[in-house]
């Protein structure tokens, strides 16, 4: 029982390290247009949205941008916790930290 405790202890402490490190990792991806800009971390957070449109005022543009960055983090995140969910029905276990 001991084992099986340290070894769950150990997944969780690797999980916060694999976190840790996706958290740092930052990457940009871009519409084939390149119209629109996408920076996110390995955590799946989007750091930055950046629409190229001149047609629009900045105003305009910058709510924009904001309005795309959090409902695209209002998502992974809604999948995340649903992933979570998913994997508490099948190993009947909430343990924090692993999704």
């Amino acid at each position: 029982m001991f084992d099986k405790l340290k070894s769950i202890m150990e997944m969780q402490k690797k999980a916060r390290e694999i976190k840790e490190s996706l958290d740092k990792t930052v990457f940009d991806t871009e519409s084939q247009d390149g119209s629109v800009r996408l920076c996110m971390n390995g955590s799946q957070q989007v750091e930055a949205v950046t629409v190229r449109c001149e047609t629009l005022p900045a105003e305009e543009k910058a709510r924009l941008e904001k309005a795309l960055k959090d409902v695209y983090n209002r998502a992974i995140k809604h999948s995340h916790d649903l992933a979570a969910q998913k994997m508490k029905e099948i190993t009947g276990l909430n343990i924090p930290g692993l999704m």
